[in-house]
Order: C-alpha cells, then sequence, then structure tokens
C-alpha cells in the first residue's frame, strides 16, 4: 500500500498528531519508510543563530524539535530517517516529495508560526495543491 511516506514536521502538536497517523499507516505494511522532513527557513535560522550562538547548540534546539517524532516511530518499530530541508517550507517540501516520488505525503494542518500562515497561507495548503501524490493533511 503506502510504503514510501513523507512527513513533514516543525516541532508542534499538529505535527506530532500527523506522526502518530503516519504510525497507524506504516504499521499497515510490513516495510514502509518514513522520510520525517524538517524545513530550517530562513527567518528561524536567523533566531537559531542570534539566541543560541553556535552551532553544536543550534543543532540540539532542531533536534529537541523532532525528538518528540524520533521516540514515537521508534517505540512503534517503525523504520525511518531524518531529512533535513533549508529555504521556505511549503516549497521546499513541495520540491523534495515531487523529486523522490512518495506515495504519500503526511502534513499536519498547523505549524508553529500562526502570523506567516495566516498572511502567507498554511504549509499544508501549499503541498496539497502542489504536491504530485496523495496528501494527507491531520488536524
Amino acid at each position: 500500500m503506502f510504503k514510501k511516506i513523507l512527513l513533514a514536521t516543525d516541532g508542534s502538536d499538529h505535527a506530532l498528531r500527523a506522526a502518530i497517523k503516519a504510525a497507524d499507516i506504516a504499521k499497515l505494511t510490513s516495510d514502509t519508510m518514513i522520510t520525517v522532513v524538517y524545513v530550517v527557513d530562513g527567518t528561524t535560522s536567523k533566531s537559531d543563530v542570534l539566541s543560541a550562538g553556535d552551532k553544536e547548540a543550534i543543532n540540539e534546539k532542531r533536534s529537541r524539535k523532532l525528538r518528540p517524532t524520533e521516540q514515537l516511530l521508534e517505540k512503534e518499530n517503525i523504520a525511518f530517517k531524518i531529512k533535513m530541508l533549508k529555504g521556505e517550507p511549503g516549497p521546499e517540501i513541495v520540491k523534495y516529495a515531487n523529486k523522490e516520488e512518495f506515495d504519500l505525503v503526511i502534513v499536519g494542518s498547523r505549524g508553529l508560526n500562526a502570523l506567516q500562515e495566516m498572511v502567507l497561507g498554511s504549509v499544508s495548503h501549499k503541498v496539497a495543491k502542489r504536491v504530485e501524490s496523495p496528501v494527507m493533511i491531520v488536524k
């Protein structure tokens, strides 16, 4: 069924709910691989540098956002890998998803940046409109 799943995450509660749904779907097929994608955009990158300072602290801060998802997938015994992308989240997820030809893309309905979502449109909306494979938006 769905053997190659992309799970977009930003560390938000909606992204964690999306991870739970991805795990449920992955359990239906024995050899499913989930690629967890985290996009570092320019604004986040600048604020990380200003607040954390050194590269090790920045990487630790980003890892903390991914940890709940990693722990969930490990607990459920699901194969996964982490992919860090740089750029604007919507277009980067779309580009990566279309290039790698996933069977299913799963995203949370809302992320961490409410202001950007209100002004520019949600990442989930951009992904749903532009990704060529099926997209599941989890509330």
